[in-house]
């Protein structure tokens, strides 16, 4: 099993959020997050003054999917996320070595 999270615009979530249902994901969890990658921020004007916001707003995106369909997730998450523009995001893939489903102790790929 492996995790996917990814750093998205938070005006893609929909169309992420449509895009994985379409193809049959519909466990995942999404938090809205602050941060800046190569775009370091950008200057904004609030009553007057001059400002740099450092930390843009972001959303987090985190699933857990079975090893055989990584790529397919993956590849539906790149695709429904990308403007195209910088700030688009990242996605970070990591192993997982177990899931258990509290309710009724389900383990391994069951547990999805």
């Amino acid at each position: 099993m492996k995790k996917i999270e990814a750093i998205i615009q938070p005006f893609k979530l929909e169309d992420v959020r449509e895009a994985l249902k379409t193809i049959g994901v519909d466990g995942l969890t999404v938090t809205e997050v602050r941060g800046h990658g190569r775009q370091k921020g950008h200057k904004e004007v609030y009553r007057g003054q001059e400002y740099q916001v450092d930390l843009l707003p972001k959303v987090k995106v985190e699933l857990v999917v079975p090893d055989a369909r990584l790529e397919e997730v993956a590849q539906t998450l790149m695709t429904a996320a990308r403007s195209g523009k910088i700030g688009d995001g990242k996605i970070f893939i990591y192993a997982v070595e177990e899931a258990i489903r509290i309710r009724n102790d389900d383990r391994g790929e069951a547990a999805l």
